[in-house]
């Protein structure tokens, strides 16, 4: 009798001490986190999702409107500066001076949204607005000030107020389309000041009214040629 008792006292410490051990292995897996399991089963609340998982759940129209916006913003930044560098005409290197500002502010919100969804942007212009850039560099004096507002103030702004006004059947994420709301009429408005600028400097130049409406600079840059008398 007396043995078979000691028998169980062994079983039950044995039982015992296997247990407590494997208490405190999990204690320690929570302490440290190289136990996600552990963690679970102590309650410990699960990780954040990372940025890519937001991504992932983009579709691939939301992910291109926002580059197109970066790409945007990033060209009429990069020509205004030239502008200010080059323009020979105040009233353009102030509206250059605009362009920088505001563009700025619209690509830092671009970028902040792009951040939050896990979407990385672009960080230089694609080629078809570095080949602009470098015809403008290429230009200098009134034929500088004449291209730099048909070409950045009135083209570009033209081509980005059409995209953003097509994605908007396209976009599904809110916080994406509720972007291109806003800079929709940002950029609706350095359009109408590219044009209004253009028509008051041929009027200078000329004498003559102005047609902001008709732009007749090639894609070089360069003003027609007059006909010869």
């Amino acid at each position: 009798m007396q043995k078979t008792l000691r028998i169980h006292r062994v079983l039950a410490l044995s039982i015992a001490g296997a247990m407590f051990a494997a208490g405190a292995a999990q204690a320690q897996a929570v302490t440290q986190g190289t136990a996600p399991a552990a963690a679970a089963a102590a309650g410990a609340p699960a990780a954040p999702a990372s940025s890519s998982g937001s991504a992932a759940k983009l579709d691939r129209s939301d992910r291109n409107a926002l580059i197109e916006m970066a790409q945007a913003n990033m060209a009429e930044i990069a020509t205004g500066k030239l502008a200010l560098s080059k323009a020979v005409n105040p009233e353009i290197k102030a509206y250059a001076q605009r362009m920088v500002d505001e563009h700025s502010k619209t690509l830092a919100e671009v970028q902040a949204l792009a951040q939050a969804k896990g979407v990385e942007l672009p960080k230089e212009l694609n080629v078809k607005y570095k080949a602009k850039g470098a015809m403008l560099e290429a230009l200098k004096g009134d034929i500088f000030d004449r291209t730099y507002m048909k070409q950045s103030g009135r083209r570009d702004h033209r081509v980005t107020h059409e995209q953003l006004r097509d994605n908007m059947n396209k976009i599904k994420d809110p916080d994406i389309k509720a972007l291109a709301m806003k800079m929709q009429p940002i950029v609706e408005q350095h359009l109408l000041a590219a044009d209004e600028l253009i028509a008051r400097t041929a009027r200078g130049a000329t004498g003559t009214a102005g047609t902001p409406g008709n732009d007749t600079s090639t894609i070089t840059g360069k003003e027609p040629i007059p006909n010869k008398k």
